[in-house]
């Protein structure tokens, strides 16, 4: 994908966030989020939203600092969402190809690194939105879900940070039933390897339609299909976590 489509995603999802937290209420708990509150999923994604466009704009070279959360709340917290998320996509829709800025996973540019971080950031927070409101989120194409899947299994998961990690070598394999897009993910000791395709045989598959897969490894929904060792579809649920610090 481009530039051009992660930066219109973005608005889109956005766009449908602040919809889904305003018919919610600010009170609503985020189902998909124990513990949080429609507020407390606003106040984070909005300080995401600045702290990404601080980047572009700025030009920060190495880690900067958040700029913490707001004390807003009600139709107050919801403005200032809106506000941040239009600065963001305007910020990285003007930004020139070339800017250098600090960014923390392998992509093609910094720019091309915001834009589709903050894409997949702002898709999986609205699916928390809409989760405060019950019924089926709106659907992810399957495009820009293989995408989110690649992002996460050999971007944020190829880092040391990661958890996913077992004590004998075992293979997971995720294969999306709408595409030809299939992972092999190698578990050991050390952070999970994933590669794109298919190779050897697997302890564990998980199988279903891009955008559900892509819900299920954020831990937004249960696994479409499991076959093989369950254990490895549950150890995912327990490890993959990814937090903000």
């Amino acid at each position: 994908m481009e530039i051009p489509e992660f930066v219109g995603n973005l608005d889109r999802e956005g766009r449908l966030l602040a919809a889904a937290a305003e018919e919610a209420g600010v009170d609503a708990k985020v189902a998909t989020c124990p513990g949080w509150q429609v507020r407390d999923l606003v106040r984070h994604t909005g300080m995401v939203h600045r702290w990404a466009a601080a980047f572009v704009a700025e030009g920060y070279t190495s880690y900067h600092p958040d700029g913490g959360l707001p004390d807003l709340d009600g139709g107050e917290l919801l403005s200032w969402f809106r506000e941040g998320h239009r600065r963001l996509v305007e910020t990285l829709a003007g930004a020139s190809p070339d800017v250098e800025c600090w960014s923390f996973l392998p992509a093609p540019s910094p720019l091309a690194f915001w834009a589709r971080r903050q894409a997949h950031e702002t898709t999986v927070h609205r699916v928390d939105a809409e989760s405060a409101l019950g019924g089926e989120p709106t659907a992810v194409a399957t495009d820009f879900a293989v995408d989110g899947i690649d992002e996460l299994l050999r971007g944020f998961h190829a880092r040391a940070r990661s958890s996913v990690r077992t004590e004998e070598p075992r293979v997971l394999r995720v294969r999306a039933t709408d595409s030809d897009a299939v992972w092999t993910v190698r578990l050991s000791a050390q952070p999970p390897v994933s590669d794109r395709g298919e190779a050897g045989d697997a302890d564990c598959e998980l199988t279903g339609p891009a955008g559900r897969l892509y819900l299920a490894l954020w831990n937004r929904q249960p696994f479409p299909s499991v076959t093989g060792d369950a254990s490895l579809a549950a150890l995912w649920r327990e490890r993959s976590g990814v937090t903000w610090s």
